[in-house]
């Protein structure tokens, strides 16, 4: 069986590929090679191979560079996309930032008309009680008039059932000297009755002007508490907002400031207007409401002061990388970001941004050259890449100090600040701090 197929596939190759010889003359000898059908066969075999082999190299590297191509041109559009996105939200972050320094200009002169209007009001409180004194002494002296007013009434009726007109008359003309002394006496009751009558509506129309000047500054008062509710509002709702969408629980983070701060004063103490043990009035209780209200104003601010509610460059920058999985700018890989990338000149300034105690200012490998700095609640900073450090391990900073220059040490593919918040050790998202003060600073 396998004689008679290779016959037929020999007959078949020689009727395509007959035998060939190729003669190699010499100057002394003539040689020939014999082609075989089968060594034809392989050889034409062998060339349609490379030949294939060859065509779809090349269609595959033509295909690969019009593609690669594609790929360019397609990530210069996202590119200049995302520049495009970058310059809007960086407009956006200088308007919020505009917003943020008016509000806070609105915020200063809203604590200086709550302290002016403080003052006025303590001093309307003061003249209250001076006019409600004036009141009493005139009350009393017009009663003590009135009193003698009928006394000397009664005295005139007296004198007058006493002695008739003809007994006055007889006693006048026996007497003329008690008749003179008579008739003095009833002058002069007559011009006391007539002064005291003067007297007492003058008191009186003094009283309803001292009544009328007490309604007028109760009204001012009740105006002056008005406004400082409704600025306590204006003032305390923003922060406790701020504190919320951070994530912060405002009850525990303000307790903690108050004993933090209550060997400084704590509290401002309530206001009491009576020494006799009396009940407190509308007006005393809506004082102490007040008080508190702008005691939790300031333990809120001191509050925003230790906490990072402030971006760590006021210069231009880019944002070019935000917190959570993203592609490694190294390795190309997915790989969790715990932190922000703001891209900018390189020695721009960074700031600190909350009050706090600096834990490490050196290099630590990845980072480069690095801050930590340790704030109040459990929070802790990091500012990584720095090409200078400006502070000391130990040193207290304060929001908006100067701790930085913009580099590009360590694990960095170009000058940008890697900036970090953690919480208890674990890393949260830093815009979240920023985005929720934008109203606010």
């Amino acid at each position: 069986m396998r004689t008679r197929l290779a016959i037929k596939l020999h007959s078949l190759f020689e009727r395509h590929f007959p035998e060939r010889r190729v003669f190699l003359k010499s100057d002394n000898d003539t040689r020939f090679i014999r082609l075989s059908s089968e060594t034809q066969v392989v050889a034409v075999a062998g060339v349609a191979l490379f030949v294939g082999w060859t065509a779809v190299a090349t269609a595959i590297l033509l295909m690969d560079s019009i593609g690669s191509g594609n790929f360019r041109e397609q990530a210069k559009r996202d590119q200049a996309t995302y520049q495009e996105r970058l310059n809007i939200m960086s407009a956006e972050r200088d308007v919020r930032a505009q917003e943020a320094l008016a509000a806070q200009d609105r915020f200063n002169a809203a604590l200086e008309q709550i302290s002016a209007m403080q003052s006025e009001l303590l001093a309307s409180e003061n003249r209250r009680r001076e006019l409600e004194t004036g009141i009493e002494v005139i009350q009393t002296t017009l009663r003590a008039t009135m009193k003698q007013r009928e006394e000397a009434r009664t005295e005139l009726v007296k004198l007058e059932q006493e002695a008739g007109e003809g007994d006055m008359y007889m006693a006048a003309v026996a007497n003329p000297k008690q008749m003179n002394f008579m008739t003095e006496a009833l002058s002069r009751t007559a011009e006391e009755r007539d002064q005291i009558a003067a007297n007492a509506k003058d008191a009186l129309e003094q009283r309803d002007d001292l009544e009328l000047e007490i309604r007028l500054m109760q009204e001012r008062s009740d105006e002056i508490f008005r406004q400082l509710e409704e600025a306590m509002v204006i003032s305390v709702e923003p922060l406790d907002k701020m504190f919320r969408q951070a994530g912060m629980p405002t009850d525990r983070i303000i307790e903690e400031v108050r004993r933090g701060y209550s060997g400084m004063g704590g509290p401002l103490t309530p206001i009491s207007f009576s020494t006799r043990g009396e009940e407190l009035t509308p007006d005393e209780i809506r004082a102490n409401t007040l008080l508190q209200q702008m005691d939790q104003l300031n333990l809120y601010r001191i509050a925003a002061e230790k906490a990072p509610f402030a971006s760590p460059v006021n210069s231009v920058v880019r944002f070019t990388s935000g917190y959570g999985t993203r592609r490694d700018p190294k390795t190309g890989g997915r790989r969790m970001h715990n932190g922000a990338d703001f891209a900018g000149a390189h020695g721009t300034d960074i700031f600190a941004t909350a009050d706090g105690v600096v834990t490490h200012a050196g290099w630590q490998s990845g980072f480069g050259r690095l801050v930590k700095i340790k704030h109040a609640f459990g929070i802790e900073t990091l500012y990584a890449h720095n090409t200078k450090i400006r502070v000391k391990v130990g040193q207290r900073v304060s929001r908006g100090d100067h701790i930085a220059d913009m580099g590009s040490t360590g694990r960095s593919t170009g000058t940008h600040l890697h900036y970090e918040v953690r919480v208890n050790g674990k890393p949260v998202n830093p815009m979240t701090y920023i985005k929720a003060a934008r109203n606010v600073f």
